[in-house]
């Protein structure tokens, strides 16, 4: 049985879940139909240290205990599910992954506004800790609706993680086989669960507000503006993208939120899952972080975000996709192609430097 008690978490209650802002997330997720049915969400993932991600596949048929406040057993359980995805830490946890089932669940940075619930003695035993929360609902639930339901049915409590000094700030994303997706928020102690018609997700402020904002952005158009007359004077546009102008660049979350549903609802439709997969990468390369953009400062020392690892999930055939900051080499698991029934955790690399690919030979 994985006792997360012992080989990951050191519990505790701490009066803020909120760490330094110079050491966030600054993920962003978009999600893409083709018109073969297929659902494609991608993610980028950022942080101004290093992860130590790599792929991990869970069999099915584990059992787990998790963890609650004052280094207490929480929730027992056994998975159903197979899944692959990232972890961090070198730990036997899902940031972001699929399960056989098709259902994606995600984990992004919600700094200053995420605030767990409060754990009674006789609500320990179905207490899991933030951190836990993917992993329970991958192993689980097949759909949207699975998640909503089980995840009312559960305590996240506020759980010490050392390797983030702190109560991590977390938020969620479940997206499943059929586009439906949710957002998981707990705020001042209460879950708040949003539907997410657009399949876009950012940071924070909550996911609401983030909706709310969309409305300063209701002139931007797909199509260039040729001109405009102001008194009788005619003034051209310059150049492609006028329709576009306004459209906020930085790297903040809002701005980041506007950008993903601009660039994800203007696309032009394809019509396979492969295409699409190659869709959101191109999108996601729109929010890429390159090391030193994003600075912060953390005990005196400059920290900078970057985009460590980017993944894309196709859930209608289970394929969950990646690239690293190190080598932009789109590699991919094929989640029916693994063994699911096996005993132990299996872990599969994704560290390696780009390779660049003499062609001068290929000259005709």
């Amino acid at each position: 049985m994985i006792r997360f008690m012992k080989s990951m978490i050191l519990m505790g209650i701490i009066a803020s879940t909120a760490l330094c802002p110079s050491a966030t997330f600054a993920c962003t997720g978009i999600t893409i139909k083709p018109k073969d049915g297929s659902v494609i969400f991608g993610r980028t993932l950022e942080f101004a240290q290093d992860l130590h991600s790599n792929i991990i596949i869970v069999p099915r048929n584990k059992d787990y205990v998790g963890t609650a406040p004052d280094q207490k057993q929480g929730l027992h359980w056994s998975s159903k599910y197979g899944i692959v995805g990232m972890n961090a830490f070198g730990l036997p946890i899902i940031a972001d992954g699929i399960n056989e089932k098709g259902l994606h669940v995600g984990i992004f940075y919600f700094p200053d506004y995420a605030q767990y619930q409060a754990v009674s003695a006789k609500d320990i035993s179905k207490t899991i800790s933030p951190i836990e929360v993917p992993l329970y609902l991958l192993g689980n639930c097949t759909t949207v609706d699975e998640v909503t339901a089980k995840i009312k049915q559960l305590k996240v409590g506020n759980v010490l993680m050392p390797q983030m000094g702190g109560v991590p700030p977390f938020h969620y994303i479940a997206t499943d086989a059929t586009g439906k997706s949710v957002v998981l928020e707990y705020v001042k102690g209460e879950l708040n669960i949003h539907q997410n018609p657009l399949g876009v997700f950012t940071n924070a402020p909550t996911f609401d507000w983030h909706m709310t904002n969309l409305g300063n952005y209701v002139n931007l158009l797909t199509n260039n503006i040729a001109k405009i007359e102001i008194e009788g004077q005619p003034i051209q546009g310059l150049g492609q993208g006028s329709g576009m102008l306004g459209l906020p660049g930085d790297f903040t979350p809002p701005s980041r939120f506007v950008r993903a549903v601009a660039f994800s609802a203007s696309v032009f439709p394809v019509q396979t899952a492969r295409e699409g997969v190659l869709q959101v990468f191109h999108v996601l390369n729109q929010f890429d972080i390159p090391k030193g953009a994003a600075r912060g400062d953390k005990n005196g020392k400059v920290s900078a975000d970057y985009t460590m690892w980017t993944a894309v999930s196709d859930l209608k055939n289970q394929n969950y996709y990646f690239r690293t900051y190190d080598d932009s080499t789109i590699r991919m698991v094929n989640l029916n192609s693994v063994d699911l029934n096996a005993t132990e955790i299996k872990t599969i690399s994704i560290q390696g430097e780009e390779q660049i690919l003499d062609v001068s030979g290929c000259a005709r």
